[in-house]
């Protein structure tokens, strides 16, 4: 019985955790690629490149060497086998929440309980924020077809937040990056 507990416990944090990710990530990758010869890379700039602080581009940097070098890619200056095409964008977004009516309260166990005194009844809550997302193009330097992308989206806000959600963004890209077996 404390076992199953115990697991349930585990599922549900490791659920939560989860859901309070701070970022999105989505990529697909071309089936046909044989990621296996893929051995060094080199980061190319876009013609559109978004500069970044400097504590971020160290962060995006660092993380992007990190997580590829333990898929055994190196990043070299020339003769790369892929290159990774940053982009980066930004946009105002707005978050619109709406509560219920709470004057009856809430429901629970015992029957139910009134709301917080401080709460209107039924009101909305608007916040605006900005959008930052980021875009990994894994180009095969040889035949220019891109093989990877993985975009990742997060809220810009300071520098410090801003660095460890391109950190967590970078990583689950990479993540999802195609190992082969030899």
């Amino acid at each position: 019985m404390n076992v199953t507990i115990k697991r349930y416990a585990i599922l549900a944090a490791s659920l939560y955790l989860a859901a309070c990710s701070s970022v999105s990530v989505v990529t697909d990758y071309d089936k046909s690629a044989v990621f296996q010869n893929y051995k060094t890379y080199s980061l190319v700039p876009s013609d559109d490149q978004m500069p970044l602080a400097p504590s971020v581009e160290a962060a995006f940097q660092n993380t992007l060497r990190t997580q590829l070098g333990a898929r055994s890619l190196v990043e070299v200056s020339e003769n790369a086998d892929l290159h990774i095409v940053r982009r980066l964008s930004t946009q105002e977004k707005l978050s619109v929440h709406q509560s219920s009516s709470m004057s009856y309260g809430a429901p629970y166990r015992y029957g139910h309980y009134g709301s917080w005194t401080g709460a209107p009844a039924g009101y909305t809550d608007v916040s605006q924020y900005t959008q930052g997302t980021l875009v990994l193009d894994f180009v095969d330097a040889k035949t220019q077809k891109l093989v990877f992308r993985g975009t990742g989206s997060a809220t810009v806000d300071k520098p410090e937040t801003n660095a460890e959600h391109i950190k967590e963004v970078v990583e689950k890209i990479v993540q999802d990056y195609p190992v082969q077996a030899h």
